[in-house]
Formats: C-alpha cells, structure tokens, sequence
C-alpha cells in the first residue's frame, strides 16, 4: 500500500502543470558543472525553456538573483527597442541664440552615446566636426560671447550610476553618459615603457588631446611577455589630475590604453572652440552648462544618429557600457520626462512587470551590467529573450547577438562572474532559450568558460 502511494506521488508530481521536466543529460552535465573544484564556493544556475511552447526543461537556481555582469545588456537593448522603437534616432543640434551680451553658440544635446563615434562613416568626430565648422562659417558670425550647452533633462552629476567601482571609472569601458557624449567618452593614451623591468613609463600624448585635464603616469615598466596591466583612476578628493597606475611591457615606444573622459561635455565644447578658431572667436573661451532653453534659436547644423536597431548592433556585439547607460537614461526620459538612472530602472521594472517578471527578480543599479551589485534572475532574462522572439524587432535584435561556441548569446564577465544568455537550436530543430550564471568561481576564466561550453552544447544535440 505504502509502495502504491509514493508511486502515485511521483507520477502526480512529476505531471502538475509548471514544473520543469528535467532533461537526464543536462542534469548529469549540471551536476558534473557544480561538483567542478571551480565552483567549490561558487553559485552556478541555469534555466532552459523551450523556445516554442515555452516549457520549462532545465531549472537549477532559476529563481535566485545573481549578479549577471553584461548579460544585462539583453534586458536593456529589448526594452529599448520595445519602448523607443527600432527607428528611434537621437539629434544633436547647434545654433546661435541672442542673449543680453550678445550671440552665443547653443548645442543642444540628446544623450546621443553615437555622437563621434567611430563605428559608423556619418558619427566619425571629424566628419561631425567640420560639418559644424563649415556651418558656422556660413552663419557668417566671427565673435561669440560664449557656447552654451543645453542637455535639458540630462542631470550631468547622474552620469556615473552609483554603484560602480572607482577602480572602473577612468577605463574607457567605465564611462557613463551624459546630455552631450562625443566619441564615446574616450581617449587612448599612448605610452612609452622603458627596457628594464622597473622603469617609469612615461606619457607620450593623447588621441585626442584633453583640455585642462592632466594625467601623471606613476606605472612602471614590466617584462615583455606581460600584457596591459594599468589602471586610470580619476581625480581624487583634492587632487587636480588622474593617475596611472599599473604596468605595460618592456620594450614599447607607442603602447595604447584607453581611458575616459573625465567631462566629455566640456571637452566637446573646447574642441569646438578650437576647430572655429582660424575664423571666429569665444570670448574667453567661455562654456556655460544648462538646462535652460532659448526661444527661437537660429539652428544651423542638426546631426541624426543611426537608427536604435544598429546601435543596439554594437551595444551587443562589443558590449559597450555607455551605450547601455544612455539606453536606460533615455528610456526614462521617454517614460517618466526625466533623464536619469533611477527613473530608469523603475521604468524597466514597471515595464516587465506588466509583462510578468516579478520587480523582485530585477534589481538594478545600471543598464550595462557593470555594476557588481545587479541581481537578475536567470527566469527573468529568459522571460525577456522569451518576448523579443515574438516582436516585430526581433531579427535586428537576434542579429546582434555575438556568436559564441556556435551559439548565439551575449556573454557577461566581471569579477569572478561569467555568464551566457541567448538562443540554440538543435541538431533535431528544437529550439531552446537559456541563461547560465556563475557567481565567485575561482580559478581560470578561459577553463570555466570551457567547462560552461560543455554544459551548453548538451543544447545542440538532436
């Protein structure tokens, strides 16, 4: 009797609505994964539907929060081609205004995280900039009292969201964005390293050049088989420069780091400045910074970015940090009139939660996935990737998607997280969507990633 009762138990289990049929060999390669020394601290999930009819076939810790490193991008990119639309584009206008002391140059920034970017030939600096050059020459204005840059609802002192690490914030990755970003808010640093292990390593010039901002090199030279190992870190409380720290190699009379822009909206005003300078003047090249608008400005040069289908492209094939922040920031805008990280954040939440993922199951500090204090689901990114399949802007969005083992998914690392979210399918033509996370595993990345492979490939068999 007693036999009668367990049995019929597991089979009225087994067959309740909702639960996950696990798969015996991702099981199997699941259980090898965690039992793995590299995850003898670590947490490890993965959650697998079926891409179709939306089955549930593989759930370990699908429901627990992890840090998710850029995995997040797949959030920020499918809500902001949801919200904004695909043929969402940014402008950046310039023009002059009258004020009581006379004709200034107005720019009126987007939050555009385009505007001098070198991935596309229309968004190259120079191209943009003799554009504004030849346009202002055409005004036939030679005396300006000032450039004055409106960023509306921009708040420039919410371009760093709070919760990233000082040791980010001066690499060209841990740039945030601003009302007016130019060139992505980078710079490389050309080094130069000495022969001997020791040596200083001194700076030979930036590209472009920075105004009023200095950089003091306190690297060293390391052994030529070494990679970059530096660091830029923005000024300290009291301190009017950045440092470099770190090491580069032996032997390098022109090694590139890259940085960011410490103010990218001053540094756009200054170039410009310089770039009108053989025919026009700023009176004490003076910038003013503003939210206020001017009635009837005289426009004389509108730049329009790429469409947001081909910057959500490079956002998810290079993982590029700013444009995740601008996306948040503009996502905002557009829903609560206000430009900042945290309306933002409670934008995406309200939004997928009408969609059905819990706000619990996406706490957020940023839209790039940089912060180490994100926790997503993994439920939740499938329950997004679930969604874009069936929306008119899915093929640009899976378009984008990088190509890892044969595998269309955006991979995430940070420190001691890794992880892959995306799309598979199989040699039998099922198709699967699946998240995988590992939070503070130990050892070598490129092992682990290894390892993961392994797991994920189960996902490609008939």
């Amino acid at each position: 009797m007693i036999r009668t009762i367990v049995f019929f138990l597991c089979c009225w289990s087994v067959s309740l609505p909702g639960v996950a049929q696990q798969s015996p060999k991702l099981s199997a390669a699941m259980d090898s994964f965690t039992n793995d020394p590299q995850l003898k601290f670590a947490t490890s999930a993965l959650y697998v539907i079926d891409g179709t009819t939306g089955k549930v076939i593989f759930d370990q810790n699908g429901s627990t929060g992890m840090a998710t490193a850029s995995t997040l991008k797949v959030i920020t990119a499918a809500t902001a081609l949801d919200i904004l639309g695909k043929d969402y584009t940014y402008e950046t206008r310039i023009g002059i205004v009258t004020t009581p002391k006379g004709k200034s140059l107005y720019i009126q920034g987007s939050g555009d995280p385009t505007f001098g970017s070198w991935r596309w030939e229309t968004t190259k600096d120079s191209l943009i900039l003799q554009r504004i050059k030849n346009a202002v020459r055409q005004s036939g204005v030679t005396q300006f009292e000032s450039v004055i840059i409106n960023t509306k609802a921009w708040k420039d002192d919410d371009d760093i969201p709070g919760r990233w690490i000082w040791e980010d914030l001066g690499q060209y990755y841990g740039a945030g964005s601003q009302g007016l970003n130019w060139r992505e808010n980078q710079f490389d640093l050309i080094l130069k390293s000495g022969n001997n292990i020791g040596d200083p390593v001194s700076i030979v010039k930036t590209i472009p050049y920075l105004y009023d901002y200095k950089i003091v090199s306190q690297s060293t030279t390391a052994g030529k088989e070494t990679g970059d190992e530096t660091a830029l870190y923005y000024p300290s409380k009291g301190e009017s420069y950045s440092v470099l720290k770190g090491t580069i190699p032996a032997g390098k009379s022109s090694f590139i780091v890259s940085g960011s822009f410490y103010d990218p909206t001053r540094q756009f005003a200054k170039t410009i400045i310089d770039e009108i300078g053989d025919f026009a003047t700023v009176k004490d090249n003076a910038i003013e910074i503003t939210g206020k608008t001017f009635d009837n400005p005289a426009w004389i040069y509108t730049h329009t970015s790429p469409e947001l289908s081909k910057i959500v492209y490079w956002f998810l094939r290079k993982s590029i940090n700013l444009y995740g922040e601008a996306l948040l920031r503009t996502v905002a805008l557009k829903v609560t009139g206000e430009a900042s990280t945290e309306k933002g954040i409670e934008a995406f939440q309200k939004y997928w939660a009408d969609k059905g993922v819990d706000k619990e199951e996406l706490h957020l500090y940023d839209g790039s996935g940089l912060s180490p204090q994100n926790r997503v689901t993994p439920r939740a990114e499938v329950a997004v990737l679930k969604y874009a399949k069936k929306q008119s802007w899915f093929p640009e969005f899976y378009e984008g998607l990088p190509l890892y083992n044969d595998m269309k998914m955006k991979s995430g690392t940070i420190n001691r997280v890794k992880g892959f979210i995306g799309y598979q399918k199989s040699k039998g033509g099922r198709e699967y969507i699946f998240s995988i996370l590992v939070n503070n595993y130990n050892g070598s990345q490129v092992s682990l990633v290894r390892k993961m492979y392994k797991v994920l490939d189960h996902l490609k068999a008939p």
